[in-house]
């Protein structure tokens, strides 16, 4: 069943504007470990692939907090909901802290899918209850 939808469209040239003023502190602030390490090995290999990288992840952290309907608020922050990509490339959420303790008390699963074109990037998902097994 579903739980929640949520969907968010960024401007990347917004995101680049802000990475510009606030340097490396505001991709510290969006990221979580693994994916600032993305971060740092797509922006040294060509800076625009790197924003974008910052672009897809603000914009989906941005939908998963409207899906599960907490907005940016405790227990969601940023760094807690990380956006990573299978091998296939298929991207998911994972979570830490008080944040996955309380998605996993509600039996609940997210799917995500993110895009950039141009000076756009946009994420949607939806979050769903597990089956019961």
């Amino acid at each position: 069943m579903v739980y929640g939808i949520g969907t968010d469209l960024c401007d990347v040239r917004r995101i680049a504007a802000t990475l510009l003023r606030r340097g490396d502190r505001f991709a510290e602030k969006v990221l979580g470990p693994e994916e600032l390490r993305v971060f740092h090995a797509r922006r040294a290999r060509a800076p625009l692939r790197g924003i974008r990288f910052l672009a897809t992840r603000f914009s989906a952290k941005e939908a998963f907090s409207k899906a599960i309907g907490l907005g940016i608020r405790s227990p969601m922050r940023w760094s807690a909901c990380q956006v990573l990509n299978e091998p296939s490339g298929k991207p998911v959420v994972r979570l830490s802290g008080e944040l996955a303790v309380w998605f996993d008390a509600r039996g609940l699963q997210a799917h995500v899918t993110v895009t950039d074109e141009g000076d756009y990037a946009a994420s949607f998902v939806v979050v769903e209850t597990k089956a019961p097994a």
